[in-house]
């Protein structure tokens, strides 16, 4: 199994499947000299970890970050990066395997199961192995260090759809997000998440969600056309993160409902002798390059696809089935996505400034 890295001059390659012992990833192409220790990123993994509230799977993971390679202590006492492939290492602690004993041949709808074996001619079948969201864990301790290798860029994430229900945009509230366990920066939406997962937990079934991410303070000239465009491998990025379906980039699909004059975004001079730009229409990347505005993108997340309701498939034998999929599985998985599509951004970010600094100098 190839392409488990991604990546240019800041490159991230993950290992290890949701029942193995571990999980880990590599990074590579980190500037030497930065100061990195464990507690730098475990602020992340904690903000993804599992079993944090009744509205996520209750598999309870410590996802204690360890740093086995990359760093040492430097002159000043400071523990820094040295510029050498940084491997980063995490225990998984509380498998049950024996949960998906029943469908060792069976292929569960709506999962990579038939696609792997298809491909592979072998699957796991324990939690999915390498197609279990699991493995965002290290996507998001390979994010916190790519925000330190471009400290001026802020980058939050808000989740601002689950199923049905949209937050308000009037309400947005950044102090929300954490005061609240969906990432929700409207309170009053927030609320009623609440009730409506209730009934979709207690239920056995699951919903989708959207995530919005932003990152504030990425300078114009960053991205490389034609085929290394920012939006480009933001799109790429967040898509490979489990169970996304959709992604757009500013508006998005709901530039196609705009006429030409409601779209553009207009410029005018600032008051600091810099060009402003008067809205935000195409989500701070213009012909692949940013241009200096906040970079906003979305991402669509699927159902969860274990769900207590028996579905219709088959087995590797070819035999018609019904599958029910015990264990402990996230009403809506699309709340823990929150910090990955941070992660993301972070990495693509970061690589993109190695890039640009490598070009342009």
């Amino acid at each position: 199994m190839s392409h488990n890295s991604f990546g240019h001059l800041f490159r991230v390659t993950t290992w290890g499947e949701s029942h193995g012992p571990a999980i880990g990833c590599v990074v590579d192409g980190c500037p030497s000299l930065i100061p990195l220790t464990e507690a730098d990123i475990q602020g992340f993994m904690e903000k993804r970890k599992p079993g944090q509230s009744k509205y996520t799977t209750q598999r309870r993971e410590p996802d204690e970050v360890k740093i086995l390679s990359g760093v040492m202590v430097d002159e000043d006492g400071v523990q820094k990066t040295t510029g050498t492939p940084i491997s980063l290492f995490v225990e998984n602690t509380d498998q049950r395997s024996k949960d998906y004993s029943e469908i060792k041949d069976r292929f569960r709808p709506g999962h990579a199961d038939f696609t792997y074996d298809a491909k592979y001619g072998i699957r796991d079948y324990r939690g999915g192995g390498r197609s279990s969201a699991r493995e965002t864990a290290m996507r998001v301790a390979a994010g916190a260090v790519a925000r330190k290798v471009i400290p001026g860029v802020t980058i939050r994430a808000a989740l601002v759809q689950v199923g049905p229900h949209k937050i308000n945009r009037n309400n947005w509230d950044w102090a929300e997000i954490d005061n609240n366990p969906f990432f929700c920066p409207d309170v009053e939406a927030a609320s009623l998440w609440a009730e409506y997962l209730d009934g979709v937990r207690k239920a056995g079934s699951s919903v989708g969600a959207v995530v919005e991410v932003i990152a504030e303070g990425v300078p114009a000239g960053w991205g490389a056309p034609l085929y290394g465009k920012l939006d480009t491998d933001l799109t790429a990025a967040m898509m490979s993160i489990n169970a996304v379906k959709g992604v757009e980039i500013g508006n998005g699909f709901e530039a196609a409902c705009l006429t030409g004059e409601e779209n553009a975004d207009e410029i005018r001079m600032g008051a600091e002798g810099k060009p402003v730009f008067l809205t935000n229409n195409s989500g701070g990347v213009l012909g692949g390059i940013s241009n200096g505005d906040p970079l906003v993108v979305r991402f669509a997340v699927k159902p969860t696809s274990s769900i207590l309701t028996e579905r219709k498939s088959i087995t590797r034998q070819g035999e018609e089935v019904d599958v029910m999929t015990k264990g402990r599985h996230d009403p809506c998985v699309g709340i823990r996505a929150v910090p990955v599509g941070e992660a993301m951004m972070a990495c693509v970010l970061a690589d993109h400034f190695l890039r640009h600094r490598g070009q342009i100098g």
